[in-house]
């Protein structure tokens, strides 16, 4: 995808003689388009066709430098190809079952496209932004890592509402969240479960009591006041571990169902 192209700009309206800024409708680029064609035939295949195949030809050795890049970037740097557990939540060098992959690698894989994707997609369109976090200058869409800057970025678009034009153009109902909205909320809601809310949960052998109980106890003891602390302990702690279970799903099942969401 290119950055720029040679047939839109000052220049190329001057040259095709028809000026095609502005935002329009599909239907509205198919009149400019007929009615420019219509004006200057020969003006407007110059910049439409025989523009885009200077830029082509002319800009084919760095088009074939920055597939490279990209290539290299996306497979030995980003790896954009992978999900990968942080070493906080998968120790590496230890064994893991594939049903205790999913929960890390898919809200790690989460946590990166807010710090690091969205959070350059925040300073990279907004000055005020790149004063306010202050990127280094040396900071890439795949190196530079701002929790605060992703975080801001998402409250932003989690305040979007329809406004007067929305409206008249087709769009729902006047200042009501908007599906970018919508989609913003459940992310950072997401987010922030991961990050804060689940590693705060209380620890199921610690808030079971289990860890306070002599552990030889278990299967060993004939005192059935031991064996009832021994039992609601082991009772209480199958309990948490369940609801945690089941919490963890849901929100595996949340994340899956926004993933139409994750891009920049």
């Amino acid at each position: 995808m290119r950055s720029n192209y040679w047939n839109i700009g000052k220049f190329a309206d001057w040259v095709r003689g028809t000026p095609g800024g502005g935002a329009k409708s599909s239907e509205d680029w198919a009149q400019w388009r007929i009615d420019a064609q219509t004006k200057h035939p020969w003006r407007y295949w110059l910049v439409e066709e025989g523009f885009d195949w200077a830029q082509r030809t002319l800009g084919w050795p760095y088009y074939r430098y920055r597939d490279l890049r990209a290539y290299v970037l996306n497979r030995w740097v980003t790896r954009s190809h992978m999900m990968v557990a942080h070493p906080r939540d998968i120790k590496p060098g230890t064994w893991c079952d594939v049903s205790h992959r999913f929960l890390p690698c898919l809200f790690n894989s989460l946590v990166d496209f807010i710090e690091v994707e969205t959070a350059w997609d925040h300073v990279l369109w907004d000055k005020e932004a790149r004063a306010k976090y202050k990127p280094p200058r040396w900071a890439r869409s795949f190196n530079w890592r701002s929790p605060e800057a992703g975080i801001a970025r998402l409250e932003w678009a989690a305040d979007l509402h329809y406004d007067a034009d929305d409206v008249a153009n087709g769009g729902g109902p006047l200042n009501e969240p908007t599906p970018q909205a919508v989609s913003a909320r459940e992310v950072l809601a997401l987010y922030r479960w991961w990050t804060v809310t689940r590693p705060a949960r209380p620890d199921v052998y610690e808030a079971s009591g289990f860890s306070g109980l002599d552990r030889h106890l278990f299967g060993n003891t004939k005192d059935p006041v031991e064996k009832a602390k021994v039992r609601a302990a082991l009772d209480l702690m199958t309990q948490l571990e369940d609801q945690y279970e089941t919490e963890d799903e849901e929100m595996m099942i949340r994340l899956i169902k926004i993933r139409n969401s994750l891009w920049t």
